[in-house]
């Protein structure tokens, strides 16, 4: 007895199908229709739509720039001026956190009573109270309980007032970009020393690599004549003149997102080291293995992999979390784009611009993040 055929259009999988269609389908028509009334409005008020006005003279100051910018710039610069901004506090944020957590997480877990309930009272404490509070808090400290420049603190040549820490900084010269390239290079070194012991099946010891990363900069700054010269900071009027100076509104960014998202990252490490087998640390005791080499050479590694995916969140928290610099004056990508709004009343392209290159830095850090974790995750058969 032949089946009876079911009917194409009666088959399960032409349903899913369509209904996905239709779903689509509606979405693009709310799209069309919310894109049709925002045109519509905006001729009404007669609004051009477009990113010329990047090109256009900004006419406003920014306090403080890692590019050469004044009023005068366009406000495409003006922007990217804040977007590096964002990138620097976020980067040493990140850097700073990931070590401050890590020493809160294994203090948590320390033999020593009191600083395991000291590290649990600083978690609890911080990551409890909202950070935009934490910011005005440490921006209030900065600026009202240091005293005023002209009786700033004096440490040697560096001087700590209300309107920043300020320190003597190289001059110009070729011996010091030589160093800092052969810092930036550093990194890239230990990790080939490593690759190269790991191709001959030995393990690369720790401190000749670190001699290694000390020795490059060393090196490039000799080989250029080993300049001397610093700028030194110098009273002059309500400030200081020369030198290197840290602002209030940065110190109190980088202090309250370091301090906020270590809270954090100290309990993914916490977790982390106790995801790791117990039989794990017994069999390091049994080699004679200290505390300290337990820790570095077993227990961390495998807990890094337990710490990833959360690590991750944490790093992409701290980079979306220093958009509440405007609130102290940091300018930093929000606070600048927010004045080119005021200024050009162009609200889409500025907003649209600014979810941009956030979403794009997630992506970036997600996509690093991802490739490490599938490096050091267990190959299974």
């Amino acid at each position: 007895m032949s089946g009876v055929r079911t009917p194409l259009w009666a088959t399960e999988r032409l349903r899913h199908v369509a209904a996905q269609a239709a779903l689509i389908g509606l979405i693009a028509l709310l799209c069309g229709a919310a894109g049709f009334n925002l045109v519509h409005n905006l001729e009404a008020r007669s609004i051009r739509i477009g990113f010329d006005y990047l090109g256009q003279e900004a006419g406003f100051d920014i306090s403080e720039s890692l590019l050469a910018y004044d009023p005068a710039n366009s406000y495409g610069r003006a922007f990217l001026v804040g977007l590096l901004n964002t990138l620097f506090v976020s980067g040493i944020g990140i850097v700073a956190a990931s070590v401050l957590g890590l020493m809160i997480g294994v203090a948590r877990l320390s033999p020593n009573w009191l600083l395991a309930r000291l590290a649990g009272l600083y978690v609890e404490s911080v990551r409890n109270v909202p950070l935009i509070l934490q910011l005005l808090l440490w921006y209030g400290l900065i600026t009202e309980i240091l005293p005023a420049a002209d009786q700033a603190l004096k440490f040697g040549g560096i001087f700590l007032s209300q309107r920043g820490l300020h320190l003597p900084w190289p001059e110009p010269h070729a011996g010091w970009s030589a160093a800092l390239l052969g810092l930036a290079l550093a990194p890239a070194a230990m990790l080939l020393w490593q690759w190269a012991a790991a191709r001959r099946g030995s393990v690369a010891p720790i401190w000749p690599r670190l001699a290694c990363c000390a020795l490059l900069p060393v090196l490039g700054w000799a080989a250029f004549g080993a300049p001397s010269e610093f700028s030194h900071p110098v009273l002059g009027g309500f400030d200081f003149e020369g030198g290197k100076s840290v602002s209030p509104e940065f110190a109190a960014l980088l202090f309250g997102l370091t301090i906020y998202t270590a809270a954090f990252i100290a309990e993914i490490v916490r977790g982390g080291i106790l995801a790791v087998p117990k039989g794990q640390t017994e069999a390091a005791e049994a080699l004679g293995l200290s505390r300290a080499q337990r820790l570095r050479l077993v227990i961390l590694p495998q807990a890094l992999r337990v710490m990833m995916p959360p690590l991750t969140s944490q790093y992409l928290n701290l980079i979306k979390n220093s958009s509440l610099a405007v609130a102290i004056g940091y300018p930093d990508l929000v606070s600048i784009s927010n004045t080119t709004l005021n200024q050009t009343g162009q609200a889409i392209e500025a907003i649209t611009l600014m979810m941009a290159v956030y979403l794009l830095m997630s992506l970036a850090i997600s996509c690093l993040m991802n490739w490490h974790n599938r490096r050091i995750r267990l190959i299974e058969r």
